[in-house]
């Protein structure tokens, strides 16, 4: 896989305003961007990091995976977005090498850029997203 560099580390949290207010104070400025991704039920707040993203995720309703992570969990690092040349490549390339995948196929996320997340059953418990890049 070639791994061109860490697009953004996605973190849960329950309350959406209260991490961007927090965040604000320590990137001294408001989040670069809020969107809403309404099938997969979220918003998300970024903040640029140098070359990488904090994505700041909350659920729309309960029912949302981000929602259902933070009952189980709490707040906290969520995933690992993995910037590659060319998405569906490498979903081919893991699936033949037995990578156990959550979307085997590309799917629309945050800012329209197509992704894909890796089963953290196969990655020692990570939840890594790709995104092509």
């Amino acid at each position: 896989m070639a791994i061109k560099g860490i697009s953004h580390v996605g973190v849960a949290v329950d309350d959406l305003a209260q991490a961007i207010s927090a965040l604000a104070i320590i990137f001294d400025h408001p989040p670069d961007k809020l969107e809403s991704v309404t099938d997969q039920k979220i918003k998300a707040a970024l903040f640029s990091a140098g070359q990488s993203q904090i994505e700041l995720l909350a659920g729309t309703d309960d029912d949302s995976p981000i929602s259902k992570y933070i009952s189980k969990k709490g707040n906290g690092i969520h995933h690992l977005c993995l910037i590659v040349d060319n998405l569906e490549e490498e979903l081919k390339r893991l699936k033949v090498a037995g990578i156990r995948l959550i979307d085997e196929t590309p799917r629309q996320g945050v800012e329209g850029k197509l992704i894909a997340f890796i089963h953290p059953k196969s990655t020692a418990g990570i939840l890594i997203e790709l995104q092509q890049g």
